[in-house]
């Protein structure tokens, strides 16, 4: 019996891609991959917003740019008193406004020459300086459910509740989480 003899045939191999090629290949994946999971994070959780005016001074001023959260009021979270909310404006949904959360559904609100009284108390403001107080009072009234009151820091130059009433709950679509730029300024709002 005569065997035979089999040579194996053996298919070319790609070379692998050299080492720069190879660092280049994962680089781009890597950068694609943070890209695509930034514009998640953007659409579903933060986006950028810039404040525009003087009417949240000292707490933010005009041109900062800041992230607001758009998935804590959908989800998990309820709205409070003192929270930097971004709404639509009620009397022109076409704008956007920020303002501080001063009375929640059911609170009693009025204003006594300037000082902020919510359900028969005055409310410690720390977050308005001296200087950005004003002298206007406003007659008592009680914050209807899913409405909101809200008022700039700066209250002599503030467009707020006191001159058009309260926010419904479904305008507001954000809280006012931190400050990106200028970079001094760069850190959690509180």
């Amino acid at each position: 019996m005569a065997s035979a003899e089999v040579t194996p045939t053996v298919e070319p191999v790609a070379p692998l891609p050299t080492p720069p090629l190879r660092a280049l290949f994962h680089w781009m994946r890597d950068l694609t991959l943070s890209v695509v999971i930034a514009v998640m994070v953007i659409l579903f959780l933060y986006q950028p917003v810039k404040v525009e005016g003087t009417s949240m001074m000292p707490a933010l001023v005009d041109q900062e740019r800041i992230f607001i959260n758009k998935f804590l009021y959908r989800s998990i979270g309820s709205v409070q008193r003192g929270d930097m909310v971004v709404f639509w404006y009620p009397r022109d949904p076409s704008k956007s406004y920020i303002k501080r959360v001063i009375g929640i559904p059911g609170d009693q609100i009025s204003i006594d020459r300037g000082a902020v009284i919510v359900n028969g108390a005055p409310l410690h403001e720390a977050y308005v300086p001296p200087e950005y107080e004003d002298q206007q009072s406003m007659a008592q009234m009680v914050v209807q459910p899913d409405e909101y009151f809200v008022l700039g820091d700066h209250r002599s130059s503030s467009n707020d509740s006191r001159a058009w009433g309260t926010v419904p709950r479904h305008y507001i679509y954000g809280k006012a989480v931190f400050v990106y730029w200028p970079l001094d300024k760069l850190g959690l709002l509180k």
